[in-house]
């Protein structure tokens, strides 16, 4: 799956969902532009965009519309159900609420090619809390979108109509291309400045995207792109092994590198060559959030410390291998891995290593954010009233 010169929308033609007012309660002080080196890469724009104070003056007149009214954007993956509740900001979007579970709705879809009604149990009562959500957050837009494990399973649009019909939430099965956008335009702004096109990456569930971009432009333009039907999920349950020898941990994730290098072979051999130094890496999911929380040595998972970090990716790559060579158990005894992530980490370490085979960048950027923030953004920018022209200059008269 190919796209090249494909600008990405500042609003997408979006379902609405409307949800009943109910109680409220205070809302949190997050900002979807937090962030240490976000915040440094807006500020080094803003400096050299050459604005005047008429136009400062007409951002601050956009920045106050309808600050009341609160957005959510519902992500079910094959791994995870995630929400976000925001409002609009001058500079973004306040997060009023948020909500994530591990559902593991694509378990076993590979080998039956159906979602299980276990997992749709799961799913279903993590999408009951988000409904819930909904109402009490007094929300009035809202897109709700799947991926890949209801775009593979026979019974995907069977499970669609009983999540609307049991929580009220309609969920829209978004292709491999739209999931690509929405990341991007989720996460765009943690890309390091810099010329030349930057690689953006999702390792999902059911699949990773890889997406080249232009970022010289306020939304980037998709140069190419790609999807493989290897994600965290279905990698880990392609390969069968006995997870207690050393030698069959170390030859199944060479297999597992194999597979994803044979996957994304297509998409390398189209990459630009450049110096590595000059390529810029920027990656969204759990793998990515993880492994920066064990490179920093966190106690426990701190947003604040990793959404926007820059990390050399050598130390990735150390980690990664370090951890394909643990058991499951010394896996789970990791702070900010645990039980839920410990036999899926291992896959997307594969995935990771691989992409950094394919575009050796320097650094890596870490972002926690993506599909959510995407939708978010697009909702509010199709939202938002048109900006207010400036006012013609007054001449005053002589005599």
């Amino acid at each position: 799956m190919v796209e090249r010169s494909t600008p990405l929308p500042q609003a997408d033609p979006l379902a609405s969902h409307s949800a009943e007012p109910a109680s409220g309660s205070g809302e949190l002080a997050e900002t979807a532009n937090s962030g240490r080196h976000a915040a440094e890469h807006h500020n080094r724009k803003q400096a050299g965009s050459g604005q005047g104070s008429g136009a400062r003056g007409r951002a601050a007149d956009r920045s106050n519309w309808n600050a009341r009214r609160a957005y959510a954007a519902i992500d079910l993956g094959t791994n995870n159900c995630r929400l976000l509740i925001a409002k609009p900001a001058a500079d973004g979007f306040v997060v009023v609420d948020a909500f994530s579970r591990v559902v593991r709705l694509g378990e076993g879809l590979g080998q039956s090619g159906r979602l299980s009604d276990a997992a749709m149990d799961r799913a279903v009562a993590a999408l009951s809390i988000c409904a819930d959500k909904l109402r009490r957050r007094h929300v009035a837009l809202a897109r709700s979108v799947a991926t890949e494990a209801c775009r593979k399973a026979s019974n995907g649009p069977d499970f669609i109509e009983r999540v609307r019909r049991e929580t009220g939430i309609v969920l829209d099965i978004i292709t491999a291309e739209e999931e690509a956008r929405l990341a991007v335009l989720g996460c765009h702004i943690l890309l390091e400045p810099g010329d030349g096109p930057a690689l953006i990456f999702d390792i999902g569930g059911g699949s990773t995207e890889l997406v080249l971009v232009d970022s010289s432009g306020p939304v980037p333009d998709i140069l190419d792109w790609m999807s493989v039907p290897w994600g965290v999920v279905t990698l880990t349950e392609s390969e069968q092994f006995d997870p207690d020898d050393a030698d069959a941990r170390a030859a199944a994730y060479q297999r597992m590198r194999d597979r994803v290098m044979a996957g994304f072979a297509p998409f390398a051999a189209r990459l630009p060559m450049m110096a590595n130094e000059d390529r810029r890496l920027l990656g969204t999911s759990g793998t990515v959030t993880t492994l920066a929380s064990l490179h920093l040595d966190l106690p426990c998972y701190n947003r604040d410390a990793i959404d926007g970090l820059i990390v050399p990716s050598d130390s990735m790559r150390a980690i990664s291998t370090r951890l394909a060579e643990l058991s499951l158990q010394q896996r789970r005894e990791l702070p900010c891995i645990g039980k839920e992530r410990a036999d899926l980490v291992v896959a997307g370490c594969a995935i990771l290593e691989s992409i950094l085979d394919i575009w050796p960048a320097v650094r890596l950027g870490v972002a926690d954010r993506g599909i959510r923030e995407g939708i978010l953004r697009a909702l509010m920018g199709r939202d938002a009233p048109a900006p207010t022209p400036a006012a013609p200059p007054q001449h005053g008269s002589t005599t």
